[in-house]
């Protein structure tokens, strides 16, 4: 069965979505992608919008299952959703899940939303849907904890040294490669999942749910509070808590992450702190790209979104419900503003991060890495400038 992740909620969850198709998002362990890829054994393929196609193309079929990306699939929506039989589409309540549908109904195309069905069936499970930016930490619980079921159901874990104290040993999973000395892992309210190659630094103390995705360093006497994810190969010191890094970010050094979001290629400099509480207790405002305006989170928590590519300098003081763009440097004295755009350089007074530059720093972190910022690359960095190289009046 031909697989396609279509973009749901795309303009809710910008920034996180400018670089990436909605699936590309990770929460729990795994992204969406990787999760139905998990499960079907099969590569899925994209509908997303056009300057993402080349990196994340569209495969078609005579026969199509198009999935709402948002969605965290877990292996009983799986198998509801590829028993689905021609023209017909699985709901979970108003949310429909996926549809089964014609090549003729691919070719025609206009949006998830209109796709035809001829049948509804309704799911007998819970399906959590991605729907804004902070779902993505809000929901992190829940999906660590299907994924780790999921990533570890039939397998055994690498041996724990016995330099660790462990807490509920069943539930810590070390995948081929993993390092883990002189830390302490309480896995008593949820999974500690541990990647390939990973390494947990001496003096760590995590809690669970937790995930540190492949060859990502836990530094030194960090302090983790679950729900937390660190993506494939982060870096990460100081205190966090229920926060999630999707990979290749920074945070080497002490200074508190809370109920925050981080996407690709970020770095915050040493001694950076977000708040994630207001003085009043309050729920907490942050800005929307869809509404282009502060819109209610519903939380007492929320913290710090960070869109791909984007830097703090040293000592920088985030406020409470942050949203900060794609390829923006944040700098200067006292707390920036809550709403930082894409391109921004600067706090307050920021100026423009002009293209040229942005594209030349991106393939210096890349080549760090020894990966390639090829042509596709630049060219997503490239039309996402275009669409956001606009300052705030």
């Amino acid at each position: 069965m031909n697989i396609i992740l279509a973009d749901v909620n795309r303009n809710q969850l910008l920034p996180f979505t400018f670089m990436r198709p909605v699936a590309g998002i990770r929460c729990g362990i795994l992204t969406v992608t990787e999760k139905w890829e998990l499960l079907s054994g099969e590569k899925c393929s994209f509908l997303t919008e056009d300057y993402l196609s080349l990196k994340y193309p569209l495969k078609k079929e005579p026969e199509n299952i198009v999935v709402n990306g948002s969605v965290l699939v877990n292996r009983e929506l799986y198998l509801e959703v590829i028993g689905l039989r021609k023209g017909q589409a699985l709901f979970y309540g108003d949310v429909c899940i996926a549809v089964n549908v014609s090549l003729e109904d691919i070719n025609n195309y206009s949006s998830f939303e209109h796709l035809s069905f001829v049948s509804k069936t309704e799911t007998a499970f819970t399906a959590n849907s991605i729907q804004n930016p902070w779902d993505i930490f809000k929901l992190n619980d829940i999906a660590i904890k299907s994924d780790f079921d999921l990533l570890t159901k039939g397998r055994t874990s690498q041996p724990l040294s016995d330099s660790n104290k462990a807490i509920n040993p069943q539930q810590i999973f070390l995948e081929k490669g993993a390092v883990v000395e002189c830390a302490i892992l309480n896995a008593s309210a949820g999974p500690i999942y541990i990647g390939k190659d990973a390494e947990v630094m001496e003096g760590c103390t995590i809690r669970g749910p937790f995930a540190l995705g492949e060859h990502a360093t836990l530094k030194m006497s960090a302090k983790i509070y679950g729900a937390t994810t660190i993506g494939p190969h982060c870096k990460v010191g100081g205190e966090v808590s229920n926060s999630v890094l999707f990979g290749y970010s920074n945070k080497a050094h002490d200074g508190f992450l809370g109920n925050s979001v981080l996407a690709e290629w970020c770095n915050l400099g040493a001694d950076t702190n977000n708040s994630n509480l207001k003085n009043n207790y309050g729920v907490v405002k942050m800005y929307s790209y869809l509404a282009k305006a502060d819109v209610s989170t519903g939380l007492q928590f929320c913290g710090l979104m960070m869109g791909d590519h984007s830097k703090a300098a040293i000592n920088t003081m985030f406020n409470t419900g942050t949203m900060v763009g794609v390829s923006a440097n944040v700098f200067g004295g006292g707390f920036p503003p809550k709403f930082i755009p894409s391109f921004a350089w600067g706090g307050f007074d920021a100026t423009v991060f002009q293209l040229d530059k942005a594209l030349e720093l991106a393939a210096q972190v890349y080549k760090r890495r020894d990966l390639e910022f090829d042509k596709t690359e630049a060219d997503i960095f490239s039309h996402v400038n275009i669409m956001e190289l606009r300052l705030p009046s």
